[in-house]
């Protein structure tokens, strides 16, 4: 299957902040404010979605698993919707894979963005349809949390790059670091972006939705985790090499992994660099890591099935083509 490439945005159009993961919470009005207003600058017409106006709850979701589908599924057939943005993430989306009208994003594919619990609705999207996902930040704690406390001239660049991405003026553009990225193993490659959440990749694996191994042939896998056991990371990484990932893919990027406890004290120290090295032994792969993305943000935008190119030595990244059309 090809990659579907969402329609580009014009200047005016419609993007919608809406709740397919966790709820809005009132007493994070100012951070839906601000995100309302980036949008603006970007040069679109905010909105809000029906679940976000009320802040509705189902524990910690937005919704039921069918009052988010439904919501999505119905912004996904609205044409005046140009795209959408999530207010925030979770643990809801892989409640409702099942209830997604893949058809709907056939017929009028949009840009989706969105990172963390999104990456599930990215992957099993993609799986289904081609679609290009824009694994990238949030309204709230992107747009409306992090972009703001960014130094000025970082938060003008972002702003430009993900207006320019969505909108088409980009054809090819190599992302901007802000931190240091490191070179962990040597090498470059080219091949399409593919990945987001590990542990949402994961589980998305296991699912009717899953990504067919065809899909990680020459590609790029990226990753980020947040909140858990090294141990987690190191078995998630082993399922991946048995599920013949790691000999498909041409590299690995690896975001900035946040919150993660490390092994005992009587098991000696350990990083994710050492669990990686261990787990692609007998792989030669390029690693590119501490790119940023993942729950630190502010995120650079990753467009999931975007030809791009690598150079861990170099420590660049350049997407290749543009992700809308």
């Amino acid at each position: 299957m090809q990659p579907l490439r969402p329609k580009r945005l014009h200047p005016g159009d419609v993007v919608v902040i809406a709740a397919p993961s966790g709820p809005f919470i009132p007493s994070r009005r100012d951070e839906l404010d601000a995100a309302v207003e980036t949008v603006k600058e970007m040069g679109f017409t905010p909105r809000l979605s029906g679940l976000v106006e009320s802040a509705a709850k189902h524990f910690w979701n937005s919704g039921t698993p069918a009052e988010q589908a439904a919501e999505l599924n119905a912004l996904l057939a609205d044409p005046e919707v140009r795209a959408i943005v999530p207010f925030a993430g979770g643990n809801a989306t892989t409640g409702y894979l099942d209830r997604i009208d893949y058809d709907a994003v056939r017929a009028d594919p949009k840009p989706l963005l969105g990172f963390s619990d999104i990456t599930a609705l990215h992957l099993a999207i993609h799986s289904q349809t081609g679609l290009i996902g824009f694994h990238a930040d949030f309204a709230a704690i992107g747009f409306g949390d992090t972009w703001r406390h960014a130094a000025p001239e970082r938060r003008t660049e972002l702003l430009e790059l993900y207006r320019d991405l969505l909108t088409g003026r980009l054809n090819e553009v190599e992302l901007p670091a802000e931190t240091e990225w490191e070179t962990w193993r040597s090498g470059a490659a080219t091949g399409r972006l593919v990945g987001g959440l590990l542990d949402r990749l994961i589980r998305l694996q296991s699912t009717p939705y899953a990504l067919a191994p065809e899909w990680f042939d020459g590609a790029i896998l990226f990753w980020e985790d947040v909140g858990r056991a090294l141990g987690h990371i190191w078995n998630d990484l082993h399922t991946l090499r048995m599920q013949g990932v790691f000999d498909r893919v041409a590299a690995m990027v690896i975001g900035i992994p946040t919150r993660i406890e490390g092994p005992p004290e009587q098991y000696g120290p350990a990083t994710i660099e050492d669990v990686v090295d261990d787990v692609l032994a007998d792989y030669d792969l390029p690693v590119l890591a501490g790119v940023d993305f993942g729950h630190t943000g502010p995120n650079l935008p990753m467009p999931i099935g975007v030809g791009a190119a690598v150079d861990a030595d170099s420590r660049r990244l350049r997407l290749l083509e543009s992700p809308v059309a």
